[in-house]
This record gives structure tokens, sequence and C-alpha cells, in this order.
């Protein structure tokens, strides 16, 4: 999850996708809750729980194992597309869901932001 901010933000198509979106958002893989924070569709600040009282907007909440699936080179089917992982009841969303809703394409980008890339030659 440390890497977030570096792939998301040195994707250009991916920040101008997300030049609108201003939000705190809640990431839980497995007992570990992240907050990242967005700011003109850069990832502005990532920080790792346990938090006392954290403000968020919306929360994407998965098992470890979940998230692992998703963030594979090549996800299996079921695991490739955050709504896949809803119907599958393996991931909870919570919260306001109109920052997410509006600028899905943008969440989606950004959360498989985090799977390997292949560099190219």
């Amino acid at each position: 999850m440390e890497q977030l901010a570096a792939w998301v933000n040195a994707d250009d198509r991916l920040v101008w996708r997300g030049r609108y979106v201003n939000t705190t958002f809640l990431v839980e893989v497995g007992d570990v809750p992240w907050l990242i924070r967005i700011q003109a569709g850069r990832v502005a600040d990532i920080a790792r729980g346990p938090f006392v009282m954290p403000a968020w907007t919306f929360a994407l909440r998965a098992s470890d194992e979940t998230w692992a699936q998703f963030w594979l080179a090549h996800p299996p089917p079921g695991s490739h597309d955050l709504f896949a992982l809803i119907k599958r009841r393996v991931l909870r969303i919570e919260g306001d869901l109109h920052p997410f809703m509006a600028n899905l394409l943008y969440f989606k980008g950004v959360m498989a932001a985090l799977r390997p890339r292949r560099m190219p030659s």
C-alpha cells in the first residue's frame, strides 16, 4: 500500500481522470486500515492505522486474501474488479457512496494501481 501514491501520481491519465476528486477514503486490508487522501486526483497522503476516530468519506473493506487476489498481475475471474468482489460479497463498501460512484473509473484505477506492471523494454 505504501507504493500507491507513487504509482497513482505517476499515471498522468489517471490523475487527469480524477482531477476533480478531493476526498479521504479508508481501505481495510484484513485488520489493517489505511486512510488515503486524494487532492485533485493525486494521492496526497497515505496513513496506516490503527486510528482512534478516523474521518473518511467511504470505506472499502476486504480480507488480506481478497486484496492479494485483486492485486495479482492477472487476477482470476471474480477478483478482477471491485464490483466483482462486491458481487461475491468479499468486499464491503460503506459510507457516502456518491464520490465513489461519481468517479468510479478513477477509483477502480487507483485500487488497481498496485498490480504488478511489466516494465517497457
